[in-house]
């Protein structure tokens, strides 16, 4: 299994026999080298988007028409796409599991705002934010989307048992490190946390330093643009 950072949330996940992109916001992203879009994306079989924000889901549609793979996300959020030409959507509500391959993903709640400008006349609500457990190889990853800390993180750890956790931290838009720290060490028992939203401008959070220093002895693995995590 590979975990690959494409820039602020956006990951390419290769597990089982699915190559999902999370959120990968491409165009526009100040940490993604363009010219590394097509190493990004080849062999894609699935888009997974939390919300509809632009620096989540900015990409997703042209993804899917280009790649001929289907979004993945809240319902409502699907709906909104599935208009669009070569878009193919696979919409679901929290707490719903769908399978892609061989892969599990649940929907999980978030705590964040979620809307989505498809006219260019403003933004229109696109659902609910939300977050994944993605199962495969024997890993379970919490994706937390955008965030803040929650007591739900604990319902999903009796659930699921991530041993991966892919966090926000950068603050301001959504927990920062401590918040993070406290939500890794408070409800999971991960054995790999991975940090993401961040470094991408000056109002986040410019390293994990708070984080590593608040989680002890947590395997915390600050990724690099386009250097695979293996596990």
């Amino acid at each position: 299994m590979k975990v690959t950072w494409l820039g602020h949330s956006g990951f390419r996940i290769e597990i089982e026999d699915a190559v999902l992109l999370v959120d990968p916001w491409l165009t526009g992203n100040p940490l993604f080298p363009a010219a590394r879009r097509a190493e990004a994306i080849a062999g894609a079989t699935h888009v997974l988007v939390s919300h509809g924000h632009g620096d989540h889901a900015g990409d997703a549609a042209a993804l899917s028409a280009e790649l001929g793979i289907p979004i993945v996300c809240i319902y409502e959020l699907a709906t909104l796409w599935s208009g669009c030409d070569g878009v193919t959507t696979l919409g679901f509500g929290k707490g719903g599991t769908v399978e892609l391959g061989a892969v599990a993903v649940t929907l999980v709640h978030a705590v964040h705002s979620s809307s989505i400008d498809m006219t260019g006349d403003g933004p229109s609500l696109a659902g609910t934010e939300a977050g994944f457990m993605i199962a495969g190889e024997g890993h379970t990853i919490y994706f937390s989307g955008d965030t803040d800390v929650m007591a739900d993180m604990a319902v999903f750890a009796d659930l699921h048992a991530p041993d991966i956790g892919i966090l926000c931290i950068g603050g301001h838009f959504t927990m920062d490190q401590q918040r993070a720290a406290y939500a890794a060490t408070k409800f999971f028992d991960f054995k790999t946390l991975i940090p993401c939203h961040y470094k991408t401008f000056p109002l986040l959070a410019q390293n994990a330093d708070v984080l590593k220093a608040a989680v002890g002895g947590l395997d915390v693995r600050e990724p690099e643009i386009l250097v695979p995590i293996v596990f």
